[in-house]
């Protein structure tokens, strides 16, 4: 059993997705960033870091794991799948999850900070963010040129950089002319895994058991 500590978040959304696609038994625990949750000390003791993802894997003598590209590594290890064995391939895999944790999560993040929540508008900031997010989807957009997914078969890098690519809308990003990444984006958000993935923390028709604060799948 994993317990995944989460939110709606593309962050959140990269390891419950990746729960699906591994058919792993989960149990998920919602933090409310209303009321700090993930600043109490006791989920502390898993993320130091106070943010969200983050796992316990109880099936491992209560390993934690945060950071979730180190939970996706981690989680495709465990299951020997969603991760290539060849070295070559795997350093493939790794270098475009890597340019997710570097590139398009962050200037992203940012993108959507400036044009949607910071109190003030600061137009110069807002442009360069986004400018730099469209930048990146143009890189997207020549590798999946060559190939199907990021990595040639489906990874663990296409997991953690398509619920940041769902959300361009939000962060004032376009998709026009980068007829590469629609097809992906459409291509990867039609499996089965990826939509059940991306409605936890649940809104509705799952076949879930609430206990407490907590959600066991499967």
């Amino acid at each position: 059993m994993i317990d995944l500590y989460t939110a709606a978040t593309p962050n959140g959304h990269k390891i419950s997705i990746a729960l699906e696609e591994l058919g792993l038994d989960y149990r998920v625990h919602v933090l409310s960033f209303d009321r700090r949750e993930q600043k109490a000390p006791e989920y502390l003791k898993i993320n130091p870091n106070g943010r969200i993802p983050a796992i316990v894997d109880r099936d491992n003598d209560d390993f934690a794991v945060f950071e979730s590209g180190a939970i996706l590594i981690y989680l495709a290890e465990k299951t020997g799948r969603l991760l290539p064995d060849d070295p070559r391939q795997r350093s493939v895999a790794l270098q475009w999850l890597m340019f997710q944790m570097g590139g398009v999560g962050p200037m992203q993040g940012q993108a959507n900070v400036f044009y949607r929540y910071f109190p003030e508008k600061l137009p110069a900031a807002i442009e360069r963010y986004q400018n730099e997010t469209r930048r990146l989807y143009e890189v997207l957009d020549s590798r999946l040129a060559e190939v199907e997914y990021l990595a040639g078969d489906y990874s663990i890098a296409d997991i953690a950089t398509w619920p940041w690519v769902n959300l361009h809308e939000w962060a004032g990003v376009s998709l026009q002319g980068l007829v590469n990444l629609q097809r992906w984006h459409a291509q990867v958000g039609a499996r089965p895994a990826v939509q059940r993935g991306s409605d936890i923390p649940p809104r509705e028709n799952h076949d879930l058991v609430k206990t407490g604060q907590s959600i066991l799948i499967r």
